[in-house]
Parts: C-alpha cells; sequence; structure tokens
C-alpha cells in the first residue's frame, strides 16, 4: 500500500505532463490544474490509483484531538484551540468544528466521484473494479460515522453535487436514516470484499464488518453489534498482537491484530505524531495533549482491583508498582526511558527539562503519551512512517462483550473475549469469572475500553453513547502526585483551568457556521 502512495503522485505527474503537452487547439484544451476526466479513466490502473488517494480520508493524528475532548487527555497549551474545547468555550466558529465537516464532506465527494467515474472503465472481469468500489465506500461510510456521531442530522450525499444552488438546496438528514445507510453499505460491502487483500494496508471484508460492529454499538443496537463482531471472530483471520508494548511500534506494523489503519511512510505521506505527543525534552517541540490522573487511576492493580478499592494495596509511594502493564506501556511514568536514552523526570522542581513548570511547553500534568513515540522518529520528529492504527481485533472483542453484556447474554463467550484482552502475554492481567451482575460487568467492560483503547480517538464516542460525559469530563484537572520539597503528598492541578460539558448542548457539536450561512436549510444544533 505504500509504495502505492508513492506511484500515484509519479503516475499523476506524468499524466498531467502529457495532457499539457498534447493539446494543439487551443479551444479544446484540457485543464492544466487537475487531470480531466476526458483522459482518465481508461485503465484499471487509472482507478488504482484513484481508490488509493482516498486513503487519506480517513483519520490519522486527528484520532488525539478527540480524546483530547475528553477526562484522558488535556491539552498541554492552556490558549490554543484545543483547550477552548476542553473548556467549553467554542461555538459554530471555531476551526476544528468546520475542518471535520468540510473534510469528511470532501473525501465523501471524492468517494461519489469515483464511483460516478468508474463505470466507463473497460474491462473484461470486473471483480477488481467491483473490490475497489467497495473499499472505498467503506470509507464512506467511516466518514458518515464520524459525522453523524459529532453532529447529528447530516445530510446524506450520494452523488456528486454540480453547483452552488444545488448544494445551497441540501437539507439535513435524520440520524436515523444516515446509520441506516452507513449499516447497509457496510453489510454489502462486506459481501464483496476479499477476507485478504493483495497489498498491505487495502480495505477487507474484516473491516467491513468490524466498523459495522461499531456503528451498531454506536446506535445501542446490541443484537447486530454483537452478530457482526462475531463474524470477524469467526474468519479466523486476526488475533491479538502478543506485545501490547510494542503494538504501537515501527516493527509491528501490520501486525495480525490490525483491521483497519492509516497507512503512512516517511517522506512521502507522513505524519508528525513524535511532535505532536512526544515529551518536550525530546525534541523541545512540547506535546500538543498530555494525559490526566483520570486514566493514570482507571488502570487497575495487578491483583485486579481498582486503586481505591479496599485491600488494593495502592499507595503513593509505590503507585507505579503492581499495575497493570498497560499503565507503563501507554504512559510515560517518572523514572522512564525516553526515546533519546535519558530518564524521564517530570516532578516540579527535579531540574529536568520536563519538569513541570519548567517551561509552557514541557507537560503541563507531569505525564506524557508512549502511544506511537518511537526512538525511529527522534531525528525528524515531523516525518514519521508510524501507520495511525484506527481499528484492531481488541476492539472487536470488546465490542461483542459490550452487546452481549447489554442484552444480559453473559455467558463463557463473553468472559472468553475479555479474557483475551486481559491475558495478553505481558499484560496477565487476572481473568474475569462469573458470577458478576450485569451493571458489574457494564462497569468492568467499560472500564476495559478506556484503558485498552486510551488515546486511540475512541474515549469522545464512547462517553457520548454511554451519556456519562457530563459525570466524567467536568471539573478541575489533575496530574502527577509527587512528594513537595516539604516532603509531602501534592497532586498538580492546573490552577484556573476547569473542563466544562453542558449536557444540553455539548451531546453535539455545532453545524460551522459556515454552512448555514451558505445554506439556509440548514438549522442549527440545540442550544448552540
Amino acid at each position: 500500500m505504500k509504495t502505492y502512495i508513492h506511484k500515484i503522485y509519479r503516475y499523476l505527474f506524468v499524466s498531467l505532463t502529457v495532457i499539457c503537452s498534447s493539446c494543439e487547439n487551443i479551444l479544446e484544451t484540457v485543464p492544466t490544474d487537475r487531470i480531466s476526466s476526458e483522459v482518465y479513466w481508461q485503465t484499471e490502473q487509472d482507478a488504482i490509483y484513484a481508490a488509493n488517494a482516498i486513503y487519506n480520508y480517513l483519520n490519522g493524528t486527528r484520532i488525539f484531538v478527540f480524546d483530547g475532548m475528553t477526562d484522558i487527555l488535556h491539552a498541554n497549551v492552556q490558549y490554543s484551540d484545543n483547550a477552548s474545547m476542553e473548556r467549553g468555550e467554542y461555538d459554530s466558529n471555531m476551526a476544528l468544528v468546520q475542518t471535520v465537516w468540510s473534510d469528511s464532506y470532501e473525501g465523501i465527494r471524492a468517494v461519489n466521484y469515483f464511483l460516478e467515474n468508474v463505470g466507463r472503465i473497460t474491462v473484461e472481469d470486473r471483480q477488481n473494479l467491483d473490490i475497489l468500489s467497495a473499499e472505498i465506500r467503506v470509507i464512506r461510510a467511516y466518514l458518515y460515522m464520524q459525522l453523524v456521531m459529532l453532529y447529528g442530522d447530516v445530510p446524506l450525499v450520494e452523488r456528486t453535487i454540480d453547483n452552488i444552488q444545488e448544494g445551497k438546496n441540501l437539507k439535513r438528514d435524520a440520524t436515523e436514516k444516515v446509520w441506516a445507510f452507513i449499516n447497509e453499505e457496510l453489510d454489502e460491502t462486506a459481501s464483496i470484499l476479499p477476507e485478504t487483500a493483495e497489498q498491505i494496508g487495502k480495505i477487507t471484508k474484516g473491516a467491513a464488518l468490524a466498523l459495522n460492529a461499531r456503528a451498531y454499538l454506536y446506535q445501542s443496537k446490541w443484537e447486530e453489534a454483537a452478530t457482526r463482531a462475531k463474524a470477524v471472530m469467526d474468519l479466523n483471520r486476526y488475533d491479538l498482537y502478543e506485545s501490547y508494548e510494542t503494538l504501537f511500534s515501527y516493527a509491528a506494523e501490520n501486525n495480525k491484530e490490525v483491521i483497519l489503519d492509516k497507512q503512512q511512510i516517511k517522506d512521502i505521506r507522513a505524519n508528525n505524531v513524535f511532535t505532536f505527543l512526544a515529551p518536550f525534552s525530546q525534541r523541545k517541540q512540547g506535546p500538543t495533549f498530555v494525559p490526566t490522573k483520570a486514566i493514570f487511576d482507571a488502570y487497575r492493580m495487578t491483583n485486579g482491583k481498582m486503586i481505591h478499592e479496599e485491600g488494593s494495596g495502592f499507595s503513593n509511594e509505590t503507585q507505579y508498582e503492581n499495575r497493570d502493564p498497560r499503565l507503563h506501556y501507554s504512559i510515560y511514568l517518572p523514572g522512564d526511558i525516553l526515546p533519546d536514552g535519558t530518564i524521564y523526570r517530570p516532578e516540579p522542581g527535579s531540574g529536568s527539562q520536563d519538569a513541570v513548570g519548567n517551561t509552557y511547553l514541557a507537560t503541563s500534568l507531569g505525564y506524557n503519551v508512549k502511544k506511537y513515540i518511537n526512538k525511529e522518529d527522534y531525528e525528524d520528529p515531523s516525518n514519521c512512517g508510524i501507520n495511525i492504527i484506527l481499528l484492531r481485533y481488541a476492539e472487536v472483542l470488546l465490542t461483542y462483550a459490550e452487546a452481549k453484556i447489554e442484552m444480559n447474554e453473559i455467558d463463557d463467550s463473553v468472559l472468553d473475549a475479555i479474557n483475551q484482552i486481559r491475558t495478553r502475554p505481558d499484560v496477565n492481567m487476572p481473568p474475569v469469572t462469573a458470577g458478576l451482575s450485569q451493571q458489574e460487568m457494564r462497569d468492568l467492560i467499560r472500564n476495559e475500553r478506556m484503558v485498552e483503547l486510551a488515546f486511540e480517538g475512541h474515549r469522545l464516542f464512547d462517553c457520548r453513547r454511554w451519556r456519562i460525559a457530563e459525570e466524567v469530563f467536568p471539573g478541575k484537572v489533575y496530574g502527577l502526585v509527587y512528594k513537595n520539597e516539604q516532603g509531602e503528598w501534592e497532586t498538580i492541578t492546573i490552577e484556573g483551568f476547569v473542563k466544562v460539558f453542558d449536557p444540553e448542548k455539548h451531546y453535539l457539536w455545532p453545524i460551522p457556521q459556515k454552512e448555514i450561512d451558505l445554506n439556509k436549510n440548514f438549522e442549527q444544533n440545540p442550544n448552540w
């Protein structure tokens, strides 16, 4: 897949050169600012290049921005737009609100344009073209899922819009209609796509099924979610990767747990995840988001108890010991080795570049994200080639378990799904046993999603669908617990900063004001 990203740019450049040099009659000149549909869509290879380009509309580092609006991450710079989103001080003119809408519909238009033109290609066997079409229909469903979760009712556009007036006549379609479209698309594409792809990174049957399981989970359609998740499990194509610690490393790319990711390559189609998240000392640029005490506290003790439970054995003196290993694999904690080989020392007064208060760019809470931070990116932190995982097998197992729990069908298959994750070789947490109530199992699976999928873009959507955002998001932001100069335990707090979540408005983003100005049919979401 990565080689195709490079090839498409080379191909488009050559094609454009040929187009421009072959025009003899100026009145019949093919546009020179793009490849004209009159000369494109001739071969199957044209379709391959076009489809590969559409993969770029999948989310990359934006998944961290979504988590940054929740209780598990905090915007490190207090005057940023990200911090304003946390404080609830955003509106329909906020850049992120407009950008996510625009990017999503740009991707949807690209898919629609592909589907309307791919039929012009003449081939003896259309199977490959049908597969390509199915791949990008999955991407369109992915984008619509994002739109409906963020904005609610949105225009369902299944063809390209030819003129401004037609665009102005669009109306917002009901959420139920958009979900029905997503469900139908993912079911149909799953019947077309192969179980394995010829190129690494291409969308397969498993991706369509797994994404549909997520969609049904978001809709609280438990039976359908469990059925789709079980279908993925029954493919026997996926399994948990042996090491959670290295799951987000270059060495583990394209492993058996990955179902859908955004393929990246240095110099060609890179991301800036190292710059985005790494500790300040590594390249002196500072992280955009840092983990909170809320996520630190969510990791259980190795005896299976939450840290505040009686008999957990937790104490401030030994707060990093005997904890769920995923804590150490996901978050930089004091004493950890950094990519440059130095020791992470974020405690105020430690004298380290990463010490809280050393600079406004250093972590404000004493923690830093460890997932996706690889030493291979240290020298060129804005040019990272690490793939961003968007859907992995662990999520499928959690989806299956949650759906069955909500149906109160808590059988051995539910325990097995959860325990596969908890007993990953380098996690090895105590297995869940039978006998818990439905509410106890619900609390357990929600905690398991919180820690297993931390910093992977799920928390915002999970808390929204569980309708608990107003309980867990608002309030002061807390960080590291450390011993101050007086030898007393102190918790880092961001003075004067309070997260806000108003349940009367914040369960949906506002429709971008620009879209309302352009289309009078669009009504704003409630209380915006």
